[in-house]
């Protein structure tokens, strides 16, 4: 049932389809992206990411904490859109009273530009993406500190000595290793084009051509094949994931589609994230 890609040095797995269910497990980062399905393998993820408040992004929450709940799993800590925080916190204690019993998640309410630090070394950053409700992406990223080059000369002793006696040695870099952009207008990327440098871009293309057109996508506040394929230059990220495809098209018309319209620029770095065959879970 589950999709399963690499991308790089992170393995992807889950389940996306434009409108019914989107969730998203990133192993190697410890998170999960969306929750519109509970599969039992994301169990032991800590992090939960919600980009908006829709069912097909949301719907499973209750299921992934119960199923936690069976292995003994404290609940993950969920980062969500400060919008919808208090309705998703609500709609969790009504059904704790329904099933009488008490599962209490930690909720974190993001603004875009909130970060927070999920592990020693690796950041959560929040930006505004653009749908019909209020929606957020996620940039998790690491922060580096690397010799100022007019000191790599410098032996390993030295150095130490130098930076003990408090000389600024070293310069502070961040390293994006993942963007997570879903439901959203291409727009994202031209407010923030640094998401063309993650290592590895997660990225909706809901629709592929003509039988959905470039304003109907627009009016839905989601992606169009033609939309990618005009900034296939812009994309520097070592993968760029699509998902979140539509219903309208099988996964091997997906992959038929996208190989025939892709340009190499953008074809050598693509990921599809849908089914090696068959038709879509569910």
């Amino acid at each position: 049932m589950l999709t399963r890609v690499r991308a790089g040095a992170l393995s992807i797995v889950g389940v996306s389809v434009g409108g019914v269910y989107t969730s998203l497990s990133v192993p190697e980062l410890d998170v999960i992206l969306d929750i519109g399905i509970a599969p039992r393998s994301f169990v032991g993820a800590r992090q939960l990411l919600i980009s908006h408040g829709h069912a097909d992004h949301v719907g499973s929450l209750v299921s992934l904490l119960g199923v936690r709940g069976l292995s003994k799993t404290p609940p993950p800590t969920i980062y969500l859109p400060m919008e919808i925080a208090t309705d998703v916190s609500e709609a969790v204690a009504a059904l704790n009273r329904a099933q009488r019993r008490v599962v209490a998640p930690t909720f974190v309410p993001l603004a875009p530009g909130d970060e927070r630090e999920l592990s020693p070394g690796l950041w959560l950053r929040a930006f505004r993406t653009l749908h019909t409700v209020p929606s957020l992406g996620y940039e998790l990223f690491r922060r580096i500190e690397k010799l100022k080059p007019e000191h790599l000369g410098l032996s390993p002793l030295e150095i130490r000595s130098r930076r003990q006696a408090g000389e600024p040695l070293f310069v502070t870099i961040e390293r994006s290793e993942l963007a997570y952009a879903t439901d959203t207008l291409i727009d994202v990327l031209d407010k923030k084009p640094e998401l063309f440098d993650a290592r590895v871009l997660i990225l909706e293309c809901t629709f592929l051509d003509e039988r959905k057109g470039r304003s109907e996508t627009r009016d839905k506040c989601h992606v169009h094949l033609d939309e990618i394929v005009e900034r296939a230059e812009s994309f520097r990220n070592e993968h760029l994931v699509l998902m979140h495809f539509s219903q309208l098209y099988q996964p091997a018309e997906v992959r038929e589609i996208l190989k025939r319209r892709c340009p190499a620029q953008l074809a050598a770095r693509l990921v599809v994230f849908a089914p090696e065959r068959g038709a879509w879970p569910g």
